[in-house]
């Protein structure tokens, strides 16, 4: 190890922001280090927010991040390791507004229950660069397609320079491929542990960003940042190991659905307006949500169809599994990630009913009854008033969450068109 390493700890905030430190190689091993409990009061805007665990009344304590020297990794910056951290409160106790100690709190559930959670993620994405004014601009992609690969769809190669890197540091690729609407780009990690998943894109996305930054692209992953094109989702694929290390998902023949898979689809229909406000956290995620768009607007499922929310893949064996379409990279993926298992597990604990599987194409025509929340503001009311998913998720997360996103419809009201994406583009 040379005298010029050094240690970047990160932890994801509750805007879904990297935030960190850059320390010493004598850092390098298990450790803590302290930062302000306040960062959990800001916005984007870097206004602070009276929210619940955000301390900006109550003298802005520290928090203690924790990391394991297991977990440390090679980074992409020169001489630089990275890891992610828990969050803590300056007595010692988990930190309740953590959305990572929230996802492991969602993986013990589970585990309780006997089966371990397994998630594949799929990241979208657009690229913008600024034109010789300086104003940002799509990415230039001529004669791009969905599915194109090669020069046409990304003459500058950033992607090609986020598979080389990434791939160099073990970040284990699916595929990276571009979507319907250009210059928008799909980037897909392989299925894993569900918070090794979550770290995985998490890291990843930074790397992306910053990568795709050297090469004079801002890559953004908010959910609507070109109002005539398509959005951009972060959709969670999962499936549950029994102790046997056996996909319980695969027990069932094409098409058919186990007792599991029926709880958990019935309780992302029951609780589906309610995560919105969590998994669809901005004014900008519900010009995304909407009918016909599919994009997890509706309540509804279905067999490898892709107007629905929760999709059951046609896949069987080890590759069988839920997605579930509703929600954006502007979220917590951490958060996310224990939202949507642990509306399912309420699904299967509670014995909810599920209704039939949608019949319809979900663009001329729907089954579904009813879909998200129209604005980020009606989400919100809908998750405060979702107790039994408050109360899985986090009390003290979901006060902060709602406190800070009250403030964010305030200084958002008056933006529209690029005010309003530069609002976000940037951070997310």
């Amino acid at each position: 190890m040379g005298t010029t390493d050094r240690l970047r700890l990160l932890f994801c905030d509750h805007l879904s922001i990297a935030r960190g430190k850059y320390m010493p190689a004598s850092k390098i091993g298990d450790g803590e280090t302290r930062f302000c409990q306040g960062t959990f009061a800001l916005t984007y805007c870097k206004e602070m927010a009276p929210a619940p665990g955000g301390t900006m009344l109550e003298g802005l304590p520290d928090m203690e991040a924790h990391y394991i020297g297991a977990d440390i990794r090679d980074g992409w910056e020169p001489n630089t390791k990275v890891v992610v951290g828990d969050l803590y409160d300056n007595k010692g106790a988990p930190l309740g507004i953590c959305g990572r100690g929230r996802l492991k709190q969602a993986v013990k559930d589970w585990q309780a229950m006997g089966l371990s959670p397994k998630v594949g993620l799929e990241l979208e994405a657009f690229a913008f660069q600024r034109n010789a004014d300086g104003k940002l601009v799509p990415y230039d992609t001529p004669g791009a397609y969905v599915y194109s690969t090669g020069r046409f769809a990304d003459p500058l190669r950033f992607t090609d320079a986020i598979w080389s890197k990434a791939s160099e540091l073990g970040f284990r690729i699916d595929c990276i491929t571009s979507e319907y609407d250009s210059p928008q780009f799909e980037f897909t990690l392989t299925y894993d542990d569900a918070v090794k998943a979550v770290d995985d894109i998490f890291l990843f996305r930074v790397l992306a960003r910053e990568i795709a930054l050297d090469h004079g692209i801002v890559l953004t992953f908010m959910p609507k940042p070109i109002l005539n094109k398509g959005g951009s989702g972060l959709h969670v694929n999962f499936s549950f190991s029994d102790a046997n290390g056996k996909n319980v998902f695969g027990n069932s023949k094409q098409g058919e659905m186990t007792d599991l898979a029926k709880g958990c689809i019935a309780g992302l229909m029951h609780h589906h307006r309610g995560m919105a406000g969590l998994i669809a956290p901005t004014v900008n995620s519900y010009e995304r949500l909407k009918p016909a768009s599919l994009s997890g607007y509706w309540r509804n499922w279905g067999v490898d169809h892709r107007g629905v929310t929760t999709r059951l893949s046609a896949e069987t064996g080890v590759k069988a599994r839920l997605e579930h379409r509703m929600a954006d990279a502007a979220a917590n993926p951490y958060t996310l990630v224990a939202t949507v298992l642990q509306a399912a597990r309420l699904g299967v604990a509670n014995k909810y009913h599920l209704p039939p599987a949608e019949t319809a194409d979900c663009i001329m025509d729907h089954d579904a009854k009813d879909g998200t929340p129209d604005n980020l503001a009606d989400a919100l009311k809908e998750l405060a008033a979702d107790t039994a998913l408050v109360s899985a998720v986090g009390e003290l997360l979901v006060a902060n969450h709602i406190g800070i996103k009250e403030l964010e419809l305030e200084r958002t009201a008056a933006l529209e068109g690029d005010a309003l994406r530069d609002y976000y583009i940037h951070y997310v």
